[in-house]
C-alpha cells in the first residue's frame, strides 16, 4: 500500500492542479473546509471546581454505567429465582470493580447470612449432618463442643479414678459378690458331700475329685482303683447336673450385677460432663435439629467413655505407641467436634470474587488423610467452596472461566435451579473402583450470581445453551464511552482521586484532569462522549505520576500527561516509523502532491493492541470498454474481508444509478490498492475507490494532496467511516515529512465531524492555512474539491452541463457504448476454439 514521496508534479498532475485553482467556486471550497475549532473539542480547566484532585471525593467504580448499574440494582433486588445477571462489555471498562462497588453497597443493607456446620451422623456415619444456625454461631459452636472434647477428656478419667467411685463401686458389687459366693457355697457343699470340690475359672465351673480330703491331680486319679474312680465319675455327673441348675442363677446375678454398674458409670459420666452438654442446648435451644443432636452425643458419649479413658493410659505407653494410637483417639473425639463449613464473621451479605473458579474451589471438597498408607476422612474434612461462602449473598464470576473449567457450569446450574449444592470430590465420578467416602447432606445456598463477559460470548451460550434465558434473565451492558456533560469531568476527577488514594500518587491539577478528559474524548472517538475504559486511564493516571515524581514536580500537571502520551506513543509506534521510513525512502509509492488520472491516496488504519495509527495507501483505478465488470484485484486476490467486498460493490450500484439509465454500461473497470499485501477489510476506501474510478472515466485527474476517507451508498451519499483522527493525523504526518504546501489536507464525511479530536500539531497547521480538512456530505462534493470541476446537475432530457464532470463521465461512457456496439457489429465469427478478437470480453482496447 503506497509509496515514494514525489515533490516534482508530473506534466498530468501540473494540468490537474491548474485546473483545480482555476475552475473550483472559492466559496463553496471555504465553506466544505473545517475551522480548527471543529477538529477538537476543549477542556478548559478554569471550568473545573476544584483546583487539585486533593479537593476532590474519591469514587471508584460506576461512573458513565448507569444502563448497568440499573439492570444490577433491579436483580439484586428480585428475590425470585432465575434474576441473576450476566454483565457484557468489553474488557478494560472496570466491569469487575463496577460490579462489585455496587454489590458490596446493597451489601451492606442485607443481613448476615446464616452459618452452616457439618456434625457426625450417629446413626449413618457416613452422611454427615448438615445444620444451619444463626450468623456467627458456627465457630462459637465449634469452640464450645473442642472445650467439651478437652473438658471430657480430663473429667471422665478423673471421675473414674476418684475414691469416692471406688467406694461406690465397692458398694454396688460387693451384695452381688456376697450372693454369688453364697450360691456358689451350696454346690460346693453339695459337691463335698460327693467326694468332689469345686474350682471357679474364667472358662466356667470345674469338679475336682478328693482323696482323703486332699485334691488329686489326673495321674493320681487314674491310679486309684476302678470302684472309686467310677464313684467319683458318678459324683461328678451328679454335681454336673445340679450346677447346670445354678449357671442360670450365676448368670442373672452377673447380668444384674453388670446393669447396676453401668448404671454406676452412667451416674457418674453424666454427673463429671453432662452440665456441659445442657450449657450448649440452652445456647442453641432454638434449633431444634441440634438439640436432637446434642442429646444423641450426650448418650454416645454415656456409651462410649471409654474411649476417654484411653487418655490416661496413652500417656503412660512409649512415644512410639502415643503417636500410633493418638490418631485412633482423634478419631474417637471427632464424633463430637464440630466442622464450621460456613462462618462468616462480617457484617452484611457476603460479595465474593471467585477469580480461579476450579469444581473444587468452586463447589467445595472432602479432604483425606493418610494413617499407615490408609486413607481416611470424616465430616471435619469436608471443606467449603466460595459458592457455599457465598450463600445469603453475591459472586461474581467471569463466563469464560467458568466454560473452561469441566463440569462447572453444568453444577452451577444445577445449584442455581434447586438452591442446593453438594460437596463432592470430582474424581469420585470418574475412579474405576467405588471406594468408600462420605456422602454429605446437601447445603441450602441462595446466591445472586453475576456473570461477566464479552457480548459475543453471550449471544454464543444464550444460542447453544436454552438454561441461559431461564438462570440469567437480567443482562447488564456496559458501555465502553458516556455523555460528555458538565458533570462528568469532575467524576473523571474523582475516579482520578480514589487511584492517587489507592496507588499513592501525586495529586492531579486541573489542568491535568483537562487533559485526561480531553484523552477520554479521543478514546471515545467523539466529541460529546468519554471514554469509560478506566483501565487505560488508569495506565495513564499511574504514567503521568511517574513522570511528574521524575521532574521532581509536587502536582501532576497537563504537560506531565502529554508527556506520558508522549512517551506510550514511542512505546509504541515502531512499526508506524518502519512504515514512514519506507514512504520516505521510495520503498512504498506516494504521491502529495500534483495530480493524477484514476489515483488517489486512501487512508489505511492499523491497530496494535491498545495502539492505532494510519498511513496512506495509494488507490488506482483503470477503465476500458468491456460488458460492464467493475473488478477489484484485491477482492480477487483474496485479500479482502466481506465488508471491503460489500462497499465495493456498492460502486456499481453507483454507476448504474448514475449514468445507466439510458444505455448499459460497456465498460471494464479494475481497481487496487497497490503495493497492499496483506488482508484489508472495512468499507471506509469505498468513496475513495469510486473517485478513481470516475477519474479514470471522466480524464479528470485527481489532487494528489488531498486524502480521503469515508464509505459511499449507490446513491452517492457519502457516509461515516471508523479511525477518523488516525487516519487525519496519519496522512498530515506524511505531508508534514515532505514539506507542507498549504494546500494539502483529508476529505472526510460530515457525520465524522464530531468525531474528530486531532492532536495540537494538525490544529495548528490548519489554523495557519498550511493543512486543511474538508468535511462532505455527496460523492459530487468530494469530486469537485479534487477535480476542481462542477460535478454538474441532471438535466429533464437525462444529460449533463457541457464540461462537468457528469457530463464527462456520461460522454466517455457513450462512447465506450458505441465503441463496443460497432466492434460488436463488424466483429468476424469465430470458430469454436480460436483465439478470442482483440478488447473482446472486456479487455483493454486503448
Amino acid at each position: 500500500m503506497t509509496g515514494d514521496i514525489r515533490r516534482s508534479q508530473r506534466a498530468a498532475g501540473d494540468a490537474g492542479s491548474a485546473t483545480v485553482s482555476r475552475r473550483w467556486p472559492m466559496s463553496d471550497r471555504e465553506r466544505l473546509r473545517l475551522d480548527a475549532e471543529q477538529l477538537r473539542r476543549r477542556c478548559d480547566p478554569a471550568t473545573l471546581p476544584f483546583a487539585t484532585t486533593a479537593e476532590v471525593e474519591p469514587s471508584d467504580g460506576a461512573t458513565g454505567q448507569q444502563r448497568a448499574v440499573r439492570a444490577i440494582d433491579f436483580a439484586v433486588r428480585a428475590p425470585q429465582l432465575g434474576y441473576n445477571v450476566f454483565a457484557t462489555g468489553p474488557a478494560g471498562v472496570s466491569k469487575r470493580e463496577t460490579i462489585e462497588t455496587q454489590l458490596r453497597a446493597h451489601a451492606r443493607t442485607q443481613p448476615a447470612p446464616e452459618d452452616v456446620v457439618f456434625l457426625f451422623n450417629f446413626e449413618e456415619p457416613s452422611r454427615p449432618l448438615c445444620v444451619t444456625l444463626p450468623a456467627r454461631q458456627g465457630r462459637r459452636l465449634a469452640r464450645m463442643m473442642a472445650a467439651f472434647v478437652a473438658q471430657a477428656s480430663r473429667e471422665i478419667p478423673h471421675a473414674f479414678e476418684s475414691e469416692s467411685y471406688r467406694r461406690r463401686r465397692s458398694e454396688v458389687t460387693e451384695p452381688f459378690e456376697r450372693e454369688r459366693e453364697d450360691t456358689l457355697e451350696q454346690i460346693r457343699s453339695f459337691a463335698r458331700s460327693r467326694g468332689l470340690d469345686l474350682e471357679v475359672t474364667p472358662a466356667g465351673v470345674a469338679s475336682i475329685p478328693l482323696v482323703h480330703g486332699r485334691p488329686v491331680t489326673p495321674s493320681e486319679f487314674q491310679q486309684l482303683p476302678e470302684q472309686t474312680r467310677k464313684q467319683l465319675s458318678a459324683a461328678g455327673h451328679e454335681v454336673e447336673l445340679r450346677m447346670n441348675t445354678v449357671v442360670p442363677a450365676l448368670r442373672e446375678i452377673e447380668s444384674r450385677a453388670r446393669e447396676r454398674m453401668r448404671a454406676l458409670d452412667r451416674e457418674v459420666v453424666l454427673f463429671a460432663v453432662g452440665h456441659l452438654i445442657e450449657e450448649i442446648k440452652r445456647e442453641y435451644a432454638d434449633s431444634q435439629t441440634l438439640c436432637s443432636w446434642l442429646e444423641r452425643a450426650r448418650e454416645d458419649v454415656v456409651d462410649n467413655y471409654g474411649g476417654f479413658l484411653a487418655n490416661a493410659e496413652q500417656a503412660q505407653m512409649a512415644a512410639p505407641m502415643r503417636a500410633v494410637l493418638g490418631r485412633g483417639m482423634e478419631a474417637f473425639h471427632a464424633r463430637y467436634e464440630v466442622n464450621a463449613f460456613v462462618a462468616g464473621e462480617q457484617d452484611g451479605a457476603p460479595v465474593v470474587v471467585e477469580r480461579n473458579p476450579t469444581f473444587a474451589r468452586l463447589f467445595g471438597r472432602i479432604e483425606f488423610e493418610t494413617t499407615l498408607g490408609l486413607a481416611s476422612t470424616d465430616h471435619r474434612h469436608i471443606k467449603a467452596g466460595s459458592i457455599h461462602e457465598a450463600a445469603g449473598g453475591y459472586m461474581i464470576l467471569r463466563a469464560e472461566d467458568v466454560l473452561r473449567q469441566p463440569f462447572v457450569w453444568d453444577r452451577l446450574k444445577e445449584i442455581l435451579r434447586t438452591g442446593q449444592a453438594r460437596v463432592e470430590n470430582l474424581g469420585e465420578q470418574f475412579t474405576l473402583f467405588p471406594m468408600a467416602t462420605l456422602t454429605p447432606n446437601p447445603v441450602p445456598v441462595r446466591v445472586k450470581i453475576v456473570l461477566t463477559g464479552s457480548l459475543q460470548l453471550y449471544e454464543l451460550m444464550h444460542a447453544l445453551d436454552e438454561d441461559l434465558a431461564d438462570l440469567f434473565r437480567v443482562r447488564a451492558d456496559f458501555d465502553v464511552q458516556m455523555p460528555w456533560t458538565e458533570e462528568e469531568p469532575a467524576r473523571y476527577a474523582a475516579f482520578v482521586s480514589a487511584l492517587v488514594a489507592r496507588e499513592g500518587l501525586l495529586h492531579f491539577d486541573a489542568g491535568a484532569i483537562a487533559r485526561i478528559v480531553e484523552d477520554g474524548a479521543r478514546r471515545a472517538a467523539h466529541q460529546g462522549r468519554l471514554s469509560t475504559r478506566y483501565e487505560q486511564i488508569s495506565d495513564l493516571v499511574i504514567e503521568s505520576s511517574h513522570w511528574a515524581a521524575a521532574g521532581g514536580a509536587e502536582l501532576v500537571g497537563g504537560v506531565h500527561v502529554e508527556q506520558a502520551l508522549r512517551e506510550h506513543r514511542q512505546r509504541c509506534d515502531l512499526i508506524e516509523q518502519h512504515l514512514a521510513e519506507m514512504v520516505d525512502e521510495g520503498v512504498l509509492h506516494v504521491e502529495l502532491t500534483g495530480g493524477a488520472l484514476g489515483q488517489i491516496n486512501g487512508l489505511a488504519v492499523l491497530g496494535l493492541g491498545d495502539y492505532a495509527f494510519a498511513h496512506p495507501a495509494r488507490i488506482t483505478a483503470t477503465t476500458a470498454i468491456g460488458s460492464g465488470e467493475v473488478l477489484s484485484i484485491d477482492r480477487e486476490s483474496k485479500l479482502t474481508g466481506k465488508i471491503h467486498d460489500k462497499g465495493f460493490l456498492s460502486l456499481r450500484g453507483y454507476l448504474e444509478q448514475r449514468y445507466g439509465g439510458q444505455r448499459p454500461l460497456a465498460l471494464s473497470a479494475s481497481l487496487t490498492f497497490e503495493q497492499s499485501y496483506s488482508g484489508l477489510d472495512g468499507d471506509s476506501a469505498s468513496s475513495a475507490e469510486l473517485y478513481a474510478l470516475l477519474s479514470s472515466l471522466a480524464e479528470a485527474p485527481l489532487d494528489q494532496g488531498i486524502a480521503v476517507t469515508g464509505s459511499v451508498d449507490q446513491h452517492g451519499r457519502v457516509q461515516a467511516v471508523g479511525g477518523v483522527t488516525e487516519k487525519v493525523e496519519g496522512f498530515f504526518d506524511a505531508c508534514d515529512r515532505a514539506g507542507l504546501t498549504g494546500g494539502q489536507g483529508v476529505i472526510v464525511p460530515a457525520s465524522n465531524v464530531k468525531h474528530l479530536m486531532l492532536g495540537d500539531r494538525v490544529i495548528s497547521a490548519v489554523r495557519e492555512g498550511r493543512f486543511h480538512v474538508w468535511a462532505i456530505e455527496r460523492v459530487e462534493q468530494g469530486m469537485e474539491l479534487l477535480t476542481g470541476l462542477p460535478a454538474g446537475e441532471l438535466a429533464a432530457d437525462g444529460t449533463y452541463p457541457e464540461g462537468s464532470l457528469h457530463r464527462r463521465v456520461q460522454d466517455r461512457l457513450l462512447s465506450m457504448a458505441r465503441a463496443a456496439q460497432e466492434w460488436s457489429g463488424r466483429r468476424p465469427p469465430r470458430d469454436a476454439g480460436s483465439a478470442p478478437a482483440p478488447g473482446a470480453n472486456g479487455s483493454s482496447a486503448q
